[in-house]
């Protein structure tokens, strides 16, 4: 099968599209045929070795982590799936690979795909949803009428935290740029700040919950703009967040691993339509290498980077 891996830490050169063996599924595991994946921050933070402490050091490693397909083989132990079962999910940080024509992921990061969503709608909303939801509702609890503050809310986490905090009834601040000021506001950002000149000063002492997927304020900036009982919420795991957070009972690390309550709540605002995506961009596994590396140097799409194998 074809995967897109590396073989050491280090810029876009380092990509490569190999062909490599069709894995089995171990104790546990499943076996997706990927029907498509989705790019996240994270995958090239990774690749340049930003992250060694949770990745590890086992080369070659694949490059992705969200993923939706078709189960194409069962492993021992594993009980929830069966062969031809479309499901989405994660893998762990360690295990990683999804740019490929299979990937094996641990059952109990795998749900079953809505059937009112495509496939590539799956891979999309996977890692960045559970990341949302994660915070907004294991974390911080958040409740109706409380307000929160988001910042990249136009991008794949800061889309999802918007919708799932106004399904939740909060209101929602948010920070992006100002070419998507409206596009915000359509999508239920009462007040939109363009980053490029947020002034923390009008936002002191304002939010129920800060959400930092952006990696755009300090822990400081944070505390300033909560109210006396508020917490800040952080996906950067940067050595001062690492020791802020563990010093502090109001600023908190989110990781993104996916809890049952998280699954069956990201499932049901889907098949509603709650919790919807924005696709900029569908390419094949074989433009996956030079996608990524514009996506990482320029930002552009705007909206997921989707690979179909």
């Amino acid at each position: 099968m074809k995967r897109v891996q590396y073989l050491h830490y280090g810029g876009p050169k380092e990509l490569r599209l190999d062909d490599v063996k069709l894995p089995d599924a171990g104790k546990d595991q499943i076996r997706v045929q990927v029907r498509a994946a989705a790019a996240n921050p994270m995958d090239w933070k990774i690749r340049r070795g930003e992250m060694k402490m949770l990745s590890g050091f086992r080369f070659p490693r694949g490059l992705g982590h969200d993923f939706a397909g078709v189960v194409e083989a069962v492993g021992p132990g594993a009980k929830r799936f069966k062969v031809g079962d479309e499901v989405q999910g994660v893998t762990s940080i360690r295990q990683a690979g999804t740019f490929a024509e299979y990937v094996v992921a641990d059952e109990k990061n795998v749900w079953l795909k809505p059937s009112s969503i495509s496939f590539e709608q799956a891979a999309a909303l996977t890692l960045v949803s559970v990341t949302a939801w994660l915070a907004l509702m294991t974390k911080a609890r958040l409740r109706v009428g409380q307000s929160v503050f988001i910042t990249g809310c136009m991008g794949g986490v800061g889309r999802s935290a918007v919708q799932i905090a106004r399904m939740r009834g909060a209101k929602v601040a948010g920070s992006c740029s100002a070419s998507e000021r409206e596009e915000a506001l359509a999508l239920g950002v009462s007040e939109v700040v363009d980053y490029h000149v947020f002034d923390i000063a009008p936002y002191r002492h304002r939010f129920d919950v800060v959400f930092d997927p952006a990696a755009a304020l300090s822990l400081s900036q944070c505390g300033a703009m909560l109210k006396r009982h508020g917490i800040s919420l952080h996906t950067a795991p940067t050595f001062a967040k690492l020791i802020g957070c563990l010093l502090s009972p109001r600023h908190h690390l989110v990781f993104a691993n996916p809890t049952p309550q998280a699954l069956a709540g990201i499932t049901e605002a889907a098949e509603r339509g709650k919790l919807v995506p924005a696709i900029g961009r569908v390419v094949p596994l074989s433009e996956a290498i030079s996608a990524v590396i514009e996506l990482e140097r320029t930002g552009s799409p705007k909206g997921k980077l989707v690979i179909v194998p």
